[in-house]
């Protein structure tokens, strides 16, 4: 992935910087907890719906309320 694309790039969610791990973009906040976002051929996906959520998170919906104050509105 190109580092300058890299550091414009955030979590659509908790707009926080994200960092590459093998295949995925990782956001850094909620630390240790952040929302891991798949890259297909090449091509982050940004999408909410299609990131893995953190262990011990059932659900979007429970990430938004373990995490909602480090969500901006």
């Amino acid at each position: 992935m190109d580092a300058q694309l890299l550091d414009i790039l955030c979590c659509p969610l908790t707009r926080s910087k994200l960092r590459l791990e093998g295949e995925e973009l990782v956001a850094e906040k909620p630390e240790g907890a952040g929302l891991r976002y798949p890259i297909r051929q090449g091509i982050p996906i940004l999408l909410v719906d299609e990131a893995k959520l953190p262990p011990g998170v059932a659900n979007l919906e429970e990430f938004k309320r373990k995490y909602a104050d480090q969500i901006p509105a």
